[in-house]
C-alpha cells in the first residue's frame, strides 16, 4: 500500500491498515495575512507540504504512520486587521481538534500528532494535548513544521525575531511553491525597539506578551524577508524533514 494519506483509502481499508502502533499525523495550517510578499496560504502550504514529506520519509524507515488532510482554518485573530485573513475562535478551535480526536479514538490507531505551521495555533495545540490523553486515552504530540526563529535560520538582520514572513519562512516558500513569492515587494520589519529586552520574548522569554501582528508595523511583517533564496529554503526544508523524522521515531517510541 504505497499512500499514506488515510483519506484516500477506502473505510474497510483504514480499518484493516490501522492497528495500536499507527500513528495518524494532522498538519495545521492557516490562512492569514503573511505581507505583500507571501500568500495567504503560507502557513498551510508549509504544514501541507512539509507534513507529507515527512510522512512519507518516516513510512520508508518502517514507522506506521498516516496522515489527515489538513485543517486550514484555525486561530489567526492576531492578524484580523489585515484583508484576506480567515480565522476560526478558540473555542471553535478547541472544539474541532476533541471531535478529530475523539474520531481517531474510534479506530484501532492510539496515537495523534499535530503538525503545526502557525504559531498561533501553538498553545492551543498545547491545552488539546492534554485534553484529548484524558478525554481519549490517545497518546498525544506537539510537532513543529520548519526550523523555528533564532535556531540558527534568521537572517542577517532579523535580531531573532524572524518569526512571520520574515527569511527563513519566505524562503521556505520560494523552494515549495515559488510562483507565489514575490521578493520585490519584500520588506525588513523587525521590532527592534525590544530587540535588547532580556526578559520580554517572542519565544523563550521569561515574561509573554499580547499582541498583534500590526503592533510592530504596518506590514504584519515581523522579521527581514529581503534576503531571502530558493537555495537557503530547499536545505531549510531537508533540515525539516531529517527533523520530523527523527521526531517521529521518539513517537513511535513513546512509553513502548
Amino acid at each position: 500500500m504505497s499512500t499514506r494519506e488515510l483519506a484516500e483509502l477506502s473505510g474497510p481499508a483504514a480499518a484493516s491498515a490501522l492497528t495500536a502502533d499507527s500513528i495518524i499525523v494532522l498538519p495545521t495550517g492557516a490562512i492569514e495575512h503573511h505581507g505583500p510578499h507571501l500568500p495567504l496560504a503560507t502557513d498551510l502550504i508549509i504544514a501541507d507540504l512539509l507534513s507529507s514529506q515527512v510522512v512519507d520519509a518516516a513510512a520508508a524507515t518502517g514507522l506506521d504512520i498516516w496522515r489527515l488532510a489538513p485543517l486550514a482554518y484555525t486561530k489567526s485573530n492576531e492578524h484580523h486587521w489585515a484583508v484576506g485573513t480567515m480565522w476560526i475562535g478558540w473555542d471553535t478551535l478547541m472544539r474541532t481538534l476533541m471531535d478529530i480526536g475523539r474520531s481517531v479514538a474510534s479506530t484501532p490507531a492510539k496515537t495523534l500528532v499535530f503538525y503545526n505551521g502557525h504559531g498561533g495555533n501553538t498553545a492551543l495545540l498545547m491545552v488539546a494535548l492534554r485534553e484529548l490523553r484524558i478525554a481519549y486515552g490517545l497518546r498525544t504530540f506537539l510537532m513543529n513544521a520548519g526550523v523555528p526563529a533564532g535556531d540558527g535560520t534568521d537572517g542577517p538582520d532579523e535580531r531573532g525575531f524572524g518569526i512571520h514572513g520574515g527569511h527563513a519562512e519566505t524562503s521556505i516558500v520560494m523552494a515549495l511553491r515559488p510562483e507565489l513569492v514575490d521578493l520585490s515587494l519584500a520588506e525588513r520589519s523587525v521590532p527592534d525597539q525590544i530587540a535588547d529586552f532580556e526578559h520580554i520574548k517572542f519565544n523563550g522569554g521569561a515574561v509573554a506578551f499580547g499582541w498583534t501582528s500590526d503592533d510592530f508595523g504596518p506590514s504584519g511583517v515581523i522579521g527581514d524577508p529581503t534576503a531571502s533564496t530558493v537555495q537557503w529554503g530547499a536545505e531549510l526544508v531537508e533540515r525539516s524533514i531529517a527533523k520530523g523524522v527523527a521526531e517521529l521515531g521518539e513517537i513511535a517510541r513513546f512509553n513502548k
